[in-house]
């Protein structure tokens, strides 16, 4: 049966709202299907504004790789801004995708890809608006399937009681496989209903659902034991890893939006997984292992990518993009071919220690160039250390003397505050760091007309990372120690003023420690937060830390816990962690010798280049890092119409 649009009504309350283009679809690389044609229906939604929401990678990925099949329908969801959804409250318009508007309930399934824990409460937003029950037990076979993706599914233990499944790590494959097992269900007939579907997907040992899994806590309020409540269900449920890049050349039609956006380019990822080894990286961890685009693939991607969609930066996208064993060959082939033309390249994620000169040439060939930034996560050598980050403070001075003596004039450099074992002095070393790259800077370019941003976020425990044992500082000790920075880089005038200071104050950091590595029980928190108003709890104009703090008090006694339970307590080795039944391939063991050895300072090596120090992912995952150089370089060039482009 056809679903129809809602726009007609949706229509009448667009001159009401702020930003109403966000809301129109139409973009080009937008898919319309026929509805009927179609057995099994996805709605894709990342638990945003729009303006963020569209341009995230995964999400385009699988809108692709669904809409590719002749039977699947695929349409995009995001989360309306509180002035709509009031109106459309009012007026009873559901939750709508901007392709077709049809509403998200009439969907297979409602997919959500959680970037951050933030996003949680406005998933209840949306399920709120298109009339599917907020907890997962109250759902019907005529509601659609609430799967969970993205990097915060790692640990879904505390919207498990929301979720109906949840899905770690890669999705291209893990969406085709849960679509043919709807369609069989479907095609019998829906036997056994909601729950032999949820069944189905529990017994593929990839698919996590979290109804068939109790969780027991001993009398402290620490977890005893998760297990199955059904004997064919796995104890462990395992990651997707999706081995060959180069089979999965997406998005080739890259969503072109209509209103503005946080990223404006088209992207490509050049390689997934990183084994630098940065203690507090959970996407770095949860990757694993390295898998690299080839460089002819990379070449073909941009050609088409930027021939269908008229972008005019070409983004090459990694955890460390210059990390790729043919950066350089890939950023020179690509400069070459599109020299004469107004595309500029960037490298979004830089390491320190991977910049060179003719890195920096390649990126700035065309006069164009785009923002450079930098992480060296920490002020100090010693916590540099401590947290894995192998870069030293001359690293960082050769590189951005790299970097304005190329004719940039602004670099950002990103910090952390709060890492274990800080202290004020550590962080007071990063005023130090700023001051020697304005003077370096000045030297290098012959002129005073340089500028530094110091970025600082605060340090977040995650899960499957070596400091998922980690307690954080109370927001009291990282406002102060900021506030502290803030005075050292002004200290000297006439530094100071060249040096732009951006940070997150302690808070909004704190909840996302609960979020984190919360279990079941955060989930009613949550639900409290968004009952209280709660939304887009990502922008710090809307989070409300009393809200939170106050949910929180309410919920958490009646469990036997509290917030600093969840936050500032340092667990030990035999806790099991919420997430120990979510198998990211990482050993459990190799990551506590890992957090051990981050107390002595020990600096871990690369696995790429050197030999294996059994993280376990490799074995566990029946993979491989796969790693250049292929010997190949970009396709052979052919001018046309006076530009010169790949043949």
């Amino acid at each position: 049966m056809s679903v129809s649009s809602v726009f007609p009504q949706l229509e009448q309350l667009l001159p009401l709202v702020s930003k109403p283009i966000q809301y129109v679809g139409g973009e080009l690389g937008a898919v319309v299907k026929d509805w009927d044609a179609t057995t099994v229906r996805w709605a894709l939604m990342y638990p945003d504004a729009y303006e963020v929401g569209l341009p995230n990678q995964g999400v385009q990925i699988l809108y692709e790789v669904l809409n590719e099949q002749p039977d699947v329908l695929a349409e995009r969801t995001y989360s309306v801004w509180p002035d709509l959804e009031a109106l459309m409250k009012a007026a009873g318009v559901p939750q709508f995708t901007v392709d077709a508007h049809r509403p998200v309930k009439a969907f297979d399934v409602l997919g959500i890809s959680f970037a951050t824990e933030l996003g949680y409460t406005n998933m209840f937003s949306a399920l709120d608006l298109a009339g599917i029950p907020l907890e997962s037990r109250e759902r019907t076979i005529d509601d659609p399937i609430v799967l969970a993706g993205g990097h915060a599914s790692f640990n879904p233990e505390p919207i498990a009681d929301f979720i109906d499944a949840a899905v770690l790590g890669d999705g291209e494959e893990a969406v085709l496989e849960i679509t043919g097992i709807i369609r069989d269900w479907k095609a019998e007939g829906r036997p056994g209903g909601r729950d032999e579907l949820l069944l189905r997907l529990a017994r593929t040992e990839s698919i996590y659902v979290p109804r068939f899994y109790d969780v027991d806590y001993l009398p402290d309020g620490r977890i005893q034991r998760v297990v199955p409540n059904r004997p064919d269900v796995p104890f462990r449920v395992s990651k997707r890893t999706t081995m060959d890049l180069d089979a999965w050349p997406y998005p080739k039609k890259p969503l072109v939006p209509l209103a503005e956006t946080v990223h404006e380019r088209y992207a490509v990822e050049i390689f997934r997984g990183c084994t630098r080894g940065c203690r507090f990286c959970q996407a770095g961890m949860i990757t694993r292992p390295v898998r690299e685009r080839s460089i002819t693939t990379v070449g073909q991607m941009v050609k088409e990518g930027l021939e269908f969609s008229g972008y005019s930066e070409v983004g090459l996208l990694s955890l460390s993009s210059a990390d790729h064993s043919e950066i350089g060959d890939m950023c020179s082939g690509l400069a070459q071919q599109y020299a004469d033309s107004n595309v500029s390249l960037s490298l979004p994620s830089t390491r320190v220690d991977a910049f060179n000169i003719d890195l920096a040439k390649e990126l700035s060939r065309n006069g164009r160039r785009t923002g450079l930034t930098f992480a060296p996560e920490g002020g100090s050598e010693r916590i540099r250390k401590v947290i894995n980050k192998m870069v030293t403070k001359e690293d960082l001075i050769r590189t951005v003397v790299t970097a304005y003596s190329n004719g940039w004039r602004q670099v950002k450099l990103y910090f952390m505050c709060g890492l274990p074992t800080e202290t004020d002095e550590d962080v007071l070393e990063i005023a130090d760091m700023a001051h020697e790259v304005i003077r370096a800077g000045r030297e290098a370019a012959g002129t005073k007309d340089i500028r530094c941003t110091v970025s600082i976020g605060a340090f977040v425990p995650k899960a499957h990372t070596p400091f998922q044992w980690a307690k954080m500082d109370t927001p009291e000790v990282i406002d102060g120690r900021l506030k502290l920075l803030k005075q050292a880089i002004n200290s000297d005038r006439s530094l100071g003023r060249a040096i732009g200071f951006r940070y997150h104050d302690g808070e909004p950091s704190l909840i996302e420690g609960l979020l984190s590595r919360g279990d079941r029980r955060v989930g009613q928190v949550l639900l409290r937060v968004w009952e209280k108003g709660g939304r887009f709890d990502g922008w710090s104009e809307h989070f409300n830390y009393a809200r939170w703090v106050e949910a929180a008090t309410e919920v958490l006694p009646g469990f036997g816990v509290d917030l600093d339970w969840y936050t500032t307590r340092e667990r030990e080795e035999a806790e099991v962690l919420p997430w120990d039944h979510l198998d990211s391939g990482l050993d459990k063991d190799w990551l506590w010798q890992d957090w051990q050895d981050s107390t002595t300072e020990f600096e871990q090596d690369d696995c790429r280049w050197t030999p294996c120090f059994d993280c376990g992912v490799c074995p566990s995952m029946d993979t491989e890092i796969q790693i250049g150089p292929t010997g190949k370089k970009l396709l052979p060039l052919t001018p046309v119409n006076g530009l010169r482009v790949p043949a």
